[in-house]
């Protein structure tokens, strides 16, 4: 399926862009974030498991069992402070 991955912030840094559309095969967005970490270097480092980074599937914060859908718009982001 194809989907669209935004980046956002210090991953979209690291990674040296805020968007790709990508294929997968991944069903899931834990899987999807295994995928991307497997590609080594960047993605690694700042999607890695030990690292804090939120997740959202078409503008809605959602969690690792989320499920994919051809089409959907995933954005990985770290965690956000106000004050």
């Amino acid at each position: 399926m194809k989907i669209t991955v935004r980046y956002f912030a210090s991953i979209r840094e690291a990674v040296g862009r805020g968007s790709e559309a990508i294929e997968t095969t991944a069903t899931t967005l834990g899987a999807l974030r295994s995928e991307l970490i497997a590609r080594g270097d960047a993605h690694a480092a700042s999607l890695g498991r030990g690292k804090a980074v939120r997740m959202a599937l078409n503008q809605t914060l959602s969690g690792e069992a989320a499920e994919l859908a051809d089409g959907d718009e995933v954005a990985f982001f770290p965690p956000v402070t106000g004050g």
